[in-house]
């Protein structure tokens, strides 16, 4: 295994550079691209640098120190380039102030690995490691973004991240195209481009609390009602939701409603971003009732199997399974059993087998159904 040879990478801290650096590369380019960001004490990822690269052209660009602004979209909006990246949820949602579609074509190295047989989750280190053959150093991994200067240290190590992703790219659209996965690819990258992307609160965020799944429909929709206050408010503070009011204290408030104001201030003491204002209108927010119209909005929290349910359940799983083997696929890529056990609980086709899974998976997942 060889060790890296880092190349030389601008450093650009001005528009004028970045649009400079931009210019040279053909509206048809594979442009490779990675993010540094933090998220310690914010509700938005925080972008602190922007590694580009192509054709062994090499960008380190510093959001701190100007706006980049739309710089990005002529180049990533046009369906004629495509954007190289690894793992990119996070950096797709810290980008996503600049590109609020994503890049109009996406290739992602890791989603690809896992459709040509090389496993589920695979980090960017192990791929160098197997086309490469290079061996990368994790020592900045939980490095400081944000401080200026960055080191020599942290700036290798943010360049290796594009570095190769070329070779790997290349060597993984051949594999693609070897066994007839590259549309299959391609969906699962524009499925990550939307989940990424939106930033809009989910609008049923209590079906996620399957504790709750045996409560009265009236607490379902207060459960419900807390939870989009917290988000809401959260995204106005740019807060970590947890900061406001962790799980268990939401399922708290939800099942017994505090009667008076200081009974919140005593129960909510030690919520590092809810200060008087946020619990006066949380009171207020609880306190109010639940009218039908809102119980009528509120998705039913869907219960884990019980019974019929469960041996359905194994069944399915066994499906997965033995479909998976045949295609060469990691379980999880072709269906979580979490996505399992939803449609077994609610009988209603998940929206994460559309596409591509639902020709293989619809008629034998639903011929399981107990009842």
């Amino acid at each position: 295994m060889q060790l890296p040879v880092t190349p030389a990478a601008d450093w650009i801290t001005s528009r004028a550079a970045l649009d400079q650096w931009l210019a040279a590369v053909p509206a048809d380019a594979a442009l490779d691209l990675d993010t540094e960001f933090m998220r310690r004490n914010t509700f938005y990822p925080q972008l602190a640098l922007l590694q580009l690269g192509w054709n062994d052209r090499y960008a380190l660009v510093d959001p701190l120190a100007f706006s980049i602004g739309d710089a990005l979209r002529p180049l990533l909006g046009d369906i004629r380039a495509m954007t190289v990246m690894h793992s990119a949820s996070e950096d797709l949602e810290s980008l996503a102030p600049l590109l609020p579609q994503g890049p109009a074509t996406l290739f992602d190295t890791q989603i690809a690995a896992a459709f040509v047989g090389l496993g589920l989750g695979l980090s960017y280190r192990a791929l160098v490691a197997e086309f490469v053959g290079v061996e990368l150093d994790k020592g900045e991994t939980r490095s400081d973004w944000l401080q200026r200067p960055l080191t020599e240290s942290q700036r290798a190590y943010a360049t290796l991240d594009v570095v190769y992703l070329t070779p790997i790219r290349e060597q993984l659209a051949e594999r693609l195209l070897q066994r007839g996965r590259a549309a299959w690819h391609h969906e699962d990258c524009e499925r990550l481009k939307r989940r990424s992307c939106g930033r809009e609160s989910d609008p049923q965020p209590q079906e996620n609390f399957r504790g709750a799944a045996e409560w009265k429909p009236g607490q379902q929709a207060l459960l419900r009602r807390i939870l989009l206050w917290r988000d809401r408010t959260a995204r106005t503070l740019d807060r970590p939701r947890p900061w406001l009011l962790e799980d268990a204290l939401v399922m708290n408030l939800a099942q017994q409603p505090p009667r008076l104001a200081s009974d919140l201030e005593q129960r909510t003491r030690g919520q590092r971003a809810l200060r008087g204002p946020q619990r006066h209108e949380l009171f207020d927010l609880i306190a109010a009732p639940v009218s039908d119209q809102e119980i009528a909005e509120t998705t039913s929290i869907a219960g884990s199997p019980q019974g019929d349910e469960k041996k359905s359940l194994a069944a399915m799983k066994d499906v997965v399974d033995r479909t998976a083997q045949e295609l060469d696929l990691p379980p999880g890529l072709l269906c979580a059993r979490k996505t399992l056990e939803e449609f077994v609980v609610t009988r209603r086709w998940p929206t994460a087998l559309e596409g591509w899974r639902d020709g293989i998976l619809r008629q034998p997942l639903t011929s399981l159904l107990s009842g």
